[in-house]
Parts: structure tokens; C-alpha cells; sequence
């Protein structure tokens, strides 16, 4: 779509055109529902109209000045790309992008030693998962060999069959169409799973939440802390520990042990680094910075006070505009059902709260949630942070050719009132129950009732406001202090320091 029209006069037949399929293209977008944030010069991407009153606007005010139509509905030909059917061939080439029309020169990356761009292991993978976009299960099949065993495989994980009874299902198809490509167990399965990038690792936890079994613990099979047993005890004789069976790398299958918890934790870094493997949503990556509006207005997190004040405190970090910001959203504190711990990245302001940019990356079992306890889950998700923050990850970028040294960061966090006492540390029950405010929290304990409630949001208004001295609308008392006085990090830090924290549940 070409955006040279946007400079003509609003009367000329030109324009409108151009502004009919603008609007067409943007309001095809499902996620849309109906309306959008008018980008005209008096709405200012502030005000959600429908596809008449947007025009409207547009006829009569004009474009928002220095306002840029989105990459992703530029590069949208007719066939617009959120009505296609499954595409496993292009799934394919943006999961490997970067061994498509390279060399085998070696390339210069900064922060590293010179190294090739095309690893030939990785060559490998990308041509074989290539091939089978294209490869048909059996001839004149509507379904490729990958979009077949995605799909089979899918099926398995909501239907939660087990793996005796999947490759039962492999053994019976594979009798019945003999001349199809069906893979012979579900090893075979999951390795083309974990080539596409979708793979997660299965990390045991102590019953008690006390520690991993990660790392140095790996293999230990008695917890630390509590002395409790790694695995399951069997219901018949509890020094017998349980077994299930599980086929290995042959597709023979042998007795494992089962453990008594399992977190399911789903690497970050192959993530962020799937976001630059397709050019469309490497663009988007640098949005932020290339092509949004700047004129002192607060319409993105790019323009909140947060994001401003880390790229002033860390100016090397921000000198790279593909380097990502995260916001951490955690869910299920319930003691009665999982939790999980999910990311998003704000690079682009219309696609961080859709599902390709949300990103679940802890899965912890019930039947009881960690609590205070949840900084023992969190050991691997930090370990990568903080390697995404000292030294970066080597990344292709598909949209310029070319590697660069990924850093992310943790800008965010994003939670319901219970979670955040349990993420931060610090209580929300009681008479200090606002952490922001620390010890000068001011609360009142109502006798009755036995509750604690807040009485000084008063604090906040003019010194002069008429709801200060208004004593009978609220305690009785006249309200003369200023606002209470926030904690900084430092404070935070300094409050901490030298506190020994103890991982048990018991």
C-alpha cells in the first residue's frame, strides 16, 4: 500500500482513495471490532470512532501531524495476511529466516568474535522443516507433513493423551495410509516441535516449595530444606517411589520416575529472538523509535516518565532501538489452581496486548501456589535476564540482514493486588498495607469489624482543597499533612540489605 497520497489536498480524488483503503485495510483487522483511535489532527489517536466517523475526520482535519500509516499495513497486499489459511511454509521461513539468501562469508558481529551468519547444523534443520512445509502427507493431501503432525499434536495436548496411547493413534494411521509420511513415535513429534522453536523445559521442584532441582541440584533426590522426597510416593508403600513409562530416543518404552512437583518453564531468550526472525515484526520491533509521533504527548509507554528516565539512566542500552523493554504479569495466586508467570514487549502499541507478544514463560502445578515462595520458580527466568542485561544474545535481525547483540530488560510489572505482595515482598494485609508508602502508611482499626482501612488519601489533594476540613464527611479530623512520601529502589535496596530470606512451605 503506498502512502504518497497522505500528502495531497483532502480534495483531490487521489486522496480519498488512498484514505478508502486505508480505512479498508485497517478495519479488516479483526482485533480491531468496529472501531478505531482516530488519528486526525483533533482526535490525536485518542478517541475511538467507527469507520464513518473516521473519515469524516479525515476529510475534514487532516492527518495528525508527523503521523506515519503502520508498517504491517503497508506491506498488506489484497490478500490480506489475517484471512490466509495455516501457512506452515511461511511459519517455516521466519522461524529460520536467517539462512535464507546468505553467504557463507563471515560476518562481523559487534560484542563478538567474527563467526558465520549460516551454522550448517542449523542449515540443515531449516531445509529439512522447510521441506516439510512443502512435502504433502500422502499425494493430493490438503495437508503438508508439517501442518499435519502441528495439528496431530495440538490435538494431543487438549485431548491430554498420553504417550502410550498417541503412538498407538501413530501406529494404527500409519496401517491405514501406508504411503503417508506419519511420523513412527511421539520422540519424532516432539523433535520437529522443538525445531520450530516451541519447546519448554521441565524443571522438578521440591513438594514444599523449597528448591529446584536445577543447576548444581539436578541430581539430588532429597530437598535441602525440608528432607522431602523429589518423587512421588506410590499409594501402596510410601518408601516405593511411582513410575510412569515414557518412550525414549527409539521409541522404546521405560520406567521413569515421576516427580512430585514439575515446573514447566518455557525459555525467553528463543522467544525474543523469534520476534526479529520475520522482517514484518522485526520492523515493528523499531517502531517505538522510527515512526511514531513525537510531540511531547503521553498516547504510549514510550512516552511515559519510566521509559524516558531508564534511556536517560542507561544511554547504552537505548542507543539500540531493537533492544526490549518487558512487562512481567503474573496470574493464579489461588492456592487451589496453577500459576503462571507471563511476559509482554511494548515495542509496537497495537500489538503488545495480543497474544503473539503476550508470552507465558513460568507454568507452576497445583494444587498449592507457591507464595512468598515464588522467587524459587523464578531462578531460571532470572538467570536469563540477567544474561539478556549484562551481555546480550547474538540475533538475527531478517528485516536488515544482519546480527546484532540482543539486551532486554524488565520495565514492568503488571499484577493483582495478592500477587504483588508475594512479587515484591512485602505484606498488603494490615495497617502497612500499601507498599508504596512503606512505614508512613496511616491506617485506622476499626473495633467492630476488626478491619483496617485508609483514611489520609486526603493527603493528596491542594493544601487548600475544601475536603480537608470537611470533618464529618470522612473521620472526624482535618487533614493539613502533605502527600506521604514514596519509597525509591535505593530506599528499597537499603531496607533489604542483609536480610536472609528462608524458602519453606511446610
Amino acid at each position: 500500500m503506498d502512502s504518497n497520497w497522505m500528502s495531497k489536498c483532502r480534495s483531490t480524488p487521489e486522496f480519498e482513495e488512498g484514505l478508502d483503503k486505508f480505512l479498508e485495510r485497517i478495519f479488516s483487522r479483526k482485533e480491531i471490532g468496529g472501531h478505531i483511535y482516530c488519528p486526525c489532527i483533533n482526535c490525536g489517536n485518542l478517541k475511538g470512532v467507527d469507520w464513518v466517523e473516521a473519515k469524516s475526520h479525515l476529510l475534514c482535519d487532516g492527518f495528525l501531524e508527523g503521523y506515519k500509516i503502520p508498517t504491517v499495513l503497508l506491506e498488506l497486499d489484497d490478500t490480506l495476511m489475517w484471512d490466509a489459511e495455516d501457512d506452515m511454509e511461511g511459519l517455516a521461513e521466519c522461524i529460520f529466516h536467517m539462512f535464507e539468501d546468505e553467504d557463507e562469508d563471515d560476518v562481523d558481529i559487534p560484542g563478538t568474535e567474527n563467526q558465520s551468519n549460516v551454522p550448517n547444523i542449523n542449515a540443515e534443520r531449516f531445509y529439512k522443516v522447510l521441506g516439510d512445509a512443502k512435502k504433502e502427507l500422502y499425494p493430493g493431501c490438503m495437508f503438508s507433513v508439517l501442518s499435519f503432525i502441528v495439528r496431530l499434536f495440538h490435538s494431543k495436548c487438549v485431548g491430554k493423551c498420553n504417550e502410550k496411547g498417541f503412538s498407538m493413534i501413530l501406529d494404527i494411521m500409519r496401517e491405514a495410509f501406508p504411503h503417508a509420511s506419519i511420523p513412527k513415535s511421539l520422540y519424532e513429534v516432539r523433535k520437529l516441535i522443538r525445531e520450530l522453536g516451541l519447546g519448554y523445559e521441565k524443571i522438578d521442584a521440591c513438594l514444599n516449595d523449597c528448591m529446584l532441582y536445577w543447576k548444581q541440584n539436578k541430581d539430588k533426590i532429597i530437598c535441602d530444606v525440608c528432607q522431602t522426597s523429589r518423587y512421588k510416593q506410590s499409594n501402596n508403600n510410601d518408601s516405593e517411589e511411582e513410575s510412569t513409562t515414557q518412550a525414549d530416543n527409539d521409541g522404546d518404552y521405560k520406567a521413569k520416575k515421576v516427580g512430585a512437583k514439575v515446573l514447566h518453564y518455557f525459555p525467553l531468550i528463543p522467544w525474543l529472538q523469534r520476534l526479529f526472525m520475520s522482517p514484518k515484526t522485526s520492523e515493528s520491533m523499531r517502531w517505538h523509535q522510527e515512526s511514531r509521533t513525537k510531540d511531547g504527548l503521553l498516547r504510549r509507554p514510550t512516552d511515559s516518565p519510566a521509559w524516558k528516565t531508564f534511556d536517560h539512566q542507561n544511554r547504552e542500552f537505548s542507543k539500540e532501538p531493537r533492544n526490549v523493554r518487558l512487562g512481567l504479569a503474573s496470574d493464579g495466586f489461588n492456592p487451589f489452581r496453577n500459576m503462571s508467570v507471563s511476559y509482554s514487549t511494548w515495542p509496537v502499541p497495537w500489538l503488545c496486548m495480543k497474544k503473539p507478544f503476550l508470552f507465558l514463560t513460568l507454568l507452576i502445578p497445583s494444587p498449592s501456589a507457591p507464595g512468598n515462595n515464588i522467587d524459587v520458580y523464578m531462578q531460571p527466568l532470572i538467570d536469563e535476564l540477567k544474561e539478556l542485561w549484562d551481555n546480550g544474545v547474538n540475533t538475527y535481525d531478517a528485516s536488515t540482514k544482519s546480527n546484532f547483540p540482543l539486551r532486554a530488560c524488565l520495565l514492568w510489572m503488571i499484577s493483582d493486588f495478592p500477587a504483588y505482595a508475594n512479587l515484591l515482598g512485602w505484606s498488603t494485609k494490615g495497617k502497612l498495607a500499601y507498599p508504596s508508602c512503606h512505614k508512613e502508611t496511616k491506617s485506622i482499626r476499626l473495633l467492630n469489624s476488626h478491619k483496617d482501612i485508609f483514611m489520609a488519601h486526603r493527603c493528596w489533594l491542594e493544601m487548600l482543597h475544601a475536603f480537608r476540613f470537611l470533618k464529618d464527611a470522612f473521620d472526624g479530623t482535618e487533614e493539613h499533612e502533605g502527600p506521604l512520601h514514596c519509597l525509591t529502589g535505593e530506599q528499597v535496596l537499603a531496607d533489604l540489605k542483609g536480610f536472609n530470606i528462608k524458602f519453606e512451605n511446610l
